[in-house]
């Protein structure tokens, strides 16, 4: 993402609508990593990279649905912060579109700067959705540990169908890093992509004070 706007500009504002930041020693500073977090929320999209930036003094991407590039004005700030392109099934040649986009990625972390994924693919209303294993495989192939990180109430400080935030503040909870380390160099299989998703959101849960039990 730009990093003087993610740095100078939108911090200010966004302070507003946040009540409390947990666990901000928590961030490396000299390794690639990725951001796991929880969506309920648009005002989520930026929330994370202006507490991460400022620490780490480099650029922070994040997957974004591809059907925002559609949108010129969303297309524009996409391009300008870095959001890299995730096809759905249903599209045209998704699959190839999305290796592309996973190998940018790949080669991104390779820079050490960090990417932002929500797991869960989508907003919820307020709890936890099911995560999908495209963070799991993409820690293993970059080989990179992940940062849970969770944020409170940001579906009541901008909800679904509202485009301006309301007089409400949220909480961010960053929790410590997770290594897979001990599944370098094996098989990737469905199972073990399963399971790391699944300690991916079992931590995620935790920091949001919510169960993950799928």
């Amino acid at each position: 993402m730009a990093y003087p706007i993610s740095k100078l500009i939108i911090p200010p504002i966004y302070r507003l609508w946040i009540r409390k930041i947990e666990g901000v020693n928590n961030i490396p500073h000299d390794k690639a990593f990725i951001v796991a977090v929880n969506h309920s929320s648009y005002f989520d999209a930026f929330l994370l990279p202006i507490i991460i930036v400022p620490k780490i003094n480099r650029n922070m991407h994040a997957w974004v649905n591809a059907y925002y590039w559609k949108n010129q004005v969303s297309k524009f700030f996409l391009d300008l912060w870095g959001g890299i392109p995730m096809h759905v099934a249903k599209e045209e040649n998704a699959k190839e579109k999305n290796k592309a986009s996973f190998k940018l990625t790949i080669n991104y972390l390779k820079d050490k700067e960090p990417m932002m994924i929500f797991p869960e693919g989508k907003r919820n209303d307020g709890k936890l959705l099911r995560g999908y294993t495209g963070i799991a495989r993409l820690a293993l192939k970059a080989k990179v540990p992940v940062l849970p990180c969770g944020i409170i109430g940001a579906n009541k400080v901008l909800p679904k169908g509202k485009f301006f935030p309301r007089l409400a503040r949220c909480e961010v909870k960053i929790g410590k890093l997770m290594h897979f380390d001990k599944h370098y160099g094996k098989k990737t299989t469905k199972k073990t992509l399963n399971e790391i998703t699944t300690k991916i959101m079992k931590e995620i849960a935790e920091l949001i004070g919510q169960k993950y039990n799928y």
